[in-house]
Formats: structure tokens, sequence, C-alpha cells
């Protein structure tokens, strides 16, 4: 019974009342509080466009969700397309036949891969075109970048001008042949392409423009974006001009997308030696791309995310789609058509990550795609080492190491992780772990360089030592009959040698 008291003393004590305000501090009260409500809301507002509010907010996988279609048309046409296409190549002979000891099949295998790789690709990205003007199965994410009828950007038609012109390269070298420079010239054609609508022109920009600020090289302000004008002066003023102004980062940028190009498409077509690896690994990278373009769409980064997501799903759907017919034992081979196909697509994608200036992008996409382009390079020093054009054929490829030592499925799922690596770290370094993944790179790419050079090596230095050898035997003369050889070992000569430099 104890509350009774304490309840009568509650009811008999003064409620407290609250303090006179002066009218002048209550209105400047309430006005304050009018100001942060605006301004909460303003920052709601900001945290809305950048996609920071809860409500606002989506993920990796829900952009993901929205593209799913571009990914299922390129691997179901892909998939369906290539027994036809393998069916047309062994009717009019396009086949690979194992004429070089190199070559690890023995028996004809048909080409024309490329073709259901490119059938599956321009399928999802013409399926992109229809779903961007009619609602439908899928479905772009949101974004303040539209073209000028209020749609998503699509696909640039200079890309889709680019791979059919790198299709028709490879297509016609495998079936009747082309000359090394008209191969060339073709995909310097693509790139010119991608120029003519700035697809990658950007990516000298972030290297560019900082290191010409550096050491004091003026800059130009031009449609809000920094640049370098050069006015070559004109020796008769022409149209009011007396000069011609030539932008000098939009040049370097072209001679990127040119050098890119080439080096993507014949490094691509460089590791295309075993069944199923450049397909496979391709997936890998743009498994990897692809992260990294959903991360920006996230971000809203700029008009280009919706083209990279379709060409990254385009690409690794049609990749996945081919992989069970070119897999060990492979029914059908990529050719020229696919490898240069698969080459350009893939670093047209990388380029289209520096389109808003993000340079380090560009080199997060190099890094996953890192292992043909460290093919490529040791090629290029091997064949130098040995006296040899760059051109010419070998097996000492990174995929031939590695098969000699594991077999073919062996090296190819070798390859596999190897690429897995560096598509993570790629994707480590987009999301800004740089110094550390820069370390990791260098660690690694050092030791396969290293490896595959001392390898390669190995058989030139056993011809060395073995032509020493002779030379030596030769000046010390016949060995006496019943005497034990240099080097010790039976004396009667009933057991072999050793080879030099093997075990």
């Amino acid at each position: 019974m104890t509350f009774l008291p304490l309840m009568l003393l509650g009811q008999i004590a003064p409620t407290p009342t609250a303090p006179d305000i002066p009218l002048g501090i209550k209105s400047r009260i309430e006005s304050l509080g009018q100001e942060i409500g605006a301004l909460g809301a303003k920052v709601d507002e900001i945290k809305e466009l950048a996609g920071m509010s809860q409500a606002a907010r989506v993920t990796r996988l829900d952009v993901f969700h929205g593209y799913i279609p571009i990914f299922v048309i390129a691997f179901l046409v892909t998939l369906i397309s290539t027994p036809l296409v393998r069916k047309l190549a062994l009717a009019k002979g396009i086949v690979d036949r194992p004429s070089q000891a190199r070559k690890i099949h023995t028996m004809p295998i048909a080409y024309l891969g490329g073709a259901a790789v490119f059938l599956g690709i321009i399928a999802a990205i013409a399926y992109s075109y229809f779903a961007s003007v009619s609602s439908g199965w899928m479905s772009f994410h949101t974004t303040q970048y539209l073209d000028a009828e209020g749609r998503p950007h699509t696909v640039p038609f200079s890309i889709v001008l680019g791979m059919v012109l790198i299709a028709i390269a490879g297509l016609v070298d495998d079936v009747n042949g082309i000359s090394p420079r008209l191969k060339v010239g073709m995909q310097l054609m693509a790139a010119a392409a991608l120029a003519a609508t700035d697809v990658g022109v950007k990516v000298a920009h972030g290297v560019v423009v900082p290191l010409a600020k550096a050491v004091g090289v003026s800059t130009t302000l031009v449609n809000g974006t920094d640049t370098i004008l050069v006015h070559i002066p004109l020796p008769v003023p022409m149209f009011g001009a007396e000069s011609i102004p030539i932008d000098v980062v939009y040049w370097l940028g072209t001679a990127v997308i040119a050098v890119f190009i080439l080096g993507a498409c014949n490094a691509a077509n460089l590791i295309d030696g075993l069944d199923g690896l450049l397909t496979g690994y391709t997936a890998i990278v743009a498994g990897g791309l692809l992260v990294i373009a959903l991360t920006l769409a996230v971000h809203d980064d700029g008009p280009r995310d919706s083209p990279r997501i379709v060409l990254a799903m385009a690409l690794f759907g049609a990749c996945l789609g081919f992989l069970p017919h070119n897999f060990n034992p492979a029914t059908i081979f990529l050719g020229d058509c696919g490898s240069l196909l698969i080459g350009f697509v893939t670093i047209t994608i990388i380029l289209m990550l520096g389109d808003t200036g993000k340079t380090h992008l560009v080199l997060a996409g190099l890094i996953i795609f890192a292992i043909p382009i460290m093919d490529t390079m040791l090629a290029i020093i091997r064949r130098r080492l040995a006296g040899k054009r760059i051109s010419e054929a070998d097996d000492q490829h990174l995929h031939h190491m590695l098969k000699r030592a594991l077999g073919v499925k062996g090296a190819v799922l070798a390859m596999y992780g190897i690429g897995a690596v560096f598509a993570a770290l790629g994707i480590a370094l987009s999301l800004g772990r740089a110094r550390v993944v820069y370390a990791l790179v260098l660690v690694l790419g050092s030791f396969i360089v290293v490896t595959a050079v001392k390898i390669a090596r190995k058989k030139q230095l056993d011809e060395h030592a073995a032509q020493f050898e002779a030379r030596r035997l030769a000046k010390s003369g016949p060995v006496p009959r019943g005497a034990a050889p240099v080097g010790g070992g039976p004396a009667n000569g009933t057991d072999k040698a050793e080879p030099v430099g093997q075990r």
C-alpha cells in the first residue's frame, strides 16, 4: 500500500510550466527549424539523385536482373547455331587439318565457330535495341542519362560496324585466306569507327592532361573538358581563321584505340591454341568486366552504362553458349573470325570503362585481360631472342607449356584459374584497392614472365650445351675402346647416356 502516498504526492505536486520565451527568440527558433527542414529535404533529394537514399538504393544484382535477357538470348542463339555452322563448315570443307606438330587434334575439325558467336552477340544487341523502344522482357536500369527521345542509351552503331568488319576479315581468312596487311587494315577501320563516335577516345585524357598540367603545359576548356589545343598557322586566312586548332588529347586517344584494337585482336588469336581455352577464359574476363560495369551503373556513371552492360552480357552469354561445343574434345573451333571478334568486343568494353575519364578502370580492365597481353609480349621477346620473325608460330606459348605438364584439360583449367585471379584483382582495383592490387599484379606477373622465359629458353640452352659437348669431344679425340666416357657411366657402351638437360 506504499504506492498510495506516492500517488497522492504526485497529485498534490505542482506541474512545471514552460518558461516564458521572448517572441523574438521564439520566431528565430521556428525560422531555424524551417531552414533545417528545407536543408534536410535538399539532402534527401541529392542522395536520391546519387543513389544513396535507402528508397532509391539499388544493387549490382538488381541491375543484373534487368539485363538477364541479353545473356539468355546470346547464350541460346550461340548454343543452337553452333551445330548448324559446324554442319555447313564440314559440307564446304572449311576445316582445320592437323598438318603441324604443335596442333593437338588428330583429325580435321570444323572452323567457322566464330560465326555462331557473332550471331549470338548480334542477336542480343538487336534485342536491346528493341527493348529500348518497347517495354517487354528486359528492363534498363534507372538513369538520368537518356537520349534525345528520353530513352536509355543503346550500343553505338559504330561498335556494331566494327564487329561486322572484324568478323568479315576473320571469316574470309578462315575460308580462303587473307593477307596480313588487309586483315590489319580491317582492324584499323574498326578502330576508326569507334573513334568517330568517341568510343574510348577519352582514355588518353586521364593520363595526358594531368601530365601536361604537372609540367606546366596550358590546357583549354572545350565543351566542359580540359584538353590541349595546338594551333597550326595557315599561310593564308581561310573562312576568317588564321590557324587550325588540333585537339592533341583527342588524336592521342584515337591512336590509343588503334593500338588497343590491334593488340587485343591478335593477343586473343594467339592464345586460341587449346580446346575451350579462349572461349572459357573470355567468359571469365567478361564476368569480371560485367561486375565493374554493374558498379558504374549503380552509381549512374554516364550514358555508356547500358551499352557496357549489354556488351559484357552478350559476350558472356555467347562464350558460354559456344563452350560446350569447343571444350575438349572440341567438335568445332572459333577460327580467326571468332578469336578476332572476341578480342575486339573485349577491348571495346575495356575502353568504354574510361568514357567518363576514369582511366584507372581501363587499367583494371587490362589487368583482367592480362594473360593474352603477357603471352603476346612473351612471344615477341622469345622470337626476338631466337632470331625468328614475330609472326612465326611456335609451341612455346603459356598454354603449350602448361599442356606439356598437365595435359590439355589440365592446362585449360589452370589458365581458367589464373584468369579468375586476375579478374578478382581487376575488380579489386576498381573498388579502390590500388596499392595492394598493383603489388600483387607485379609479383604474379613477374613470376609468370620469368618462368615462361626460363622454360622457353631451356630448349636453346640444351642445344647450346649439346653443341659445346660435341666440340669438346671432337677436340679431345676419339674415346679408347673400353674406356669410361666422360662424366662416368658404364664402359661397355650398352647403356645410353642421359640427354643433356633432361631428367
